[in-house]
């Protein structure tokens, strides 16, 4: 099974529809499937539900989308550094499911293990615990968290085989492991393919098992959030 793709356009043909769950890796601007993040933008799809720790920042990554009116809603656990998403929030345009990060991490990882619920007591007493199942267990409440199954899962790695057995370099790991495995087809974006057999096997963070599709996305540019420098001393 062919798996390279020539690029995101090609790799998501007939894959979208409008009103769809997808699960984005990446957190901040660390490890964003931006390749595919723009085709997305460019198909013109709506409704879409996005699983993902955060939505980018004004202009990038998932921010793009919010500002074409892509996006009814995100399930995130962080919601700063975005006016746009402030924005669309505060005005009633954007529909908001907020969920500790810990927690997207496990619904993500339970989606993609088959396992449709759990219980937890992050969030207990909180907002977070409105309207959902409580569980006594040793005297200590518990919360239910329904496991997150995607229709479409992006993700972005630094290396691939021709197989699809990927690896994600240092922190851009994030949450890209646990979206790629929730959602009934995967795509991945990678810097470099390798033939088969060049990988270590104890060094795949991603088995090809869980990849359907994927396209070299190189090169990037490598974006900070934030740029803090200390002003230069006079000499």
């Amino acid at each position: 099974m062919k798996k390279l793709y020539p690029d995101a356009k090609a790799a998501l043909d007939g894959l979208l529809r409008n009103d769809m769950l997808i699960a984005s890796g990446g957190f901040g601007l660390c490890g964003i499937p931006e390749r595919f993040l723009e085709a997305i933008m460019d198909s013109g799809v709506t409704g879409l539900t996005f699983a993902s720790n955060n939505a980018g920042i004004d202009n990038e990554g998932i921010g793009k989308l919010l500002r074409t009116k892509q996006v009814k809603k995100m399930i995130a656990s962080y919601v700063g550094e975005n006016k746009e998403f402030e924005r669309q929030f505060l005005s009633g345009e954007l529909e908001v499911e907020f969920c500790p990060q810990g927690t997207l991490a496990e619904r993500m990882r339970a989606g993609g293990a088959g396992i449709p619920g759990f219980y937890t007591k992050t969030g207990v007493g909180t907002q977070v615990a409105e309207g959902k199942e409580v569980k006594v267990f040793d005297g200590e409440e518990y919360i239910l968290e329904r496991g997150i199954f995607a229709d479409l899962s992006l993700v972005k790695a630094w290396k691939a085989d021709e197989s699809g057995n990927v690896v994600f370099r240092k922190t851009a790991r994030n949450f890209n492991v646990p979206a790629a495995t929730c959602g009934k087809v995967c795509v991945v974006e990678v810097e470099e393919v390798v033939p088969v057999g060049s990988l270590d096997p104890d060094a795949i963070h991603l088995p090809g098992v869980y990849v359907q599709r994927m396209i070299i996305g190189s090169p990037y540019d490598k974006k900070i959030e934030f740029r803090t420098v200390r002003e230069r001393e006079a000499a």
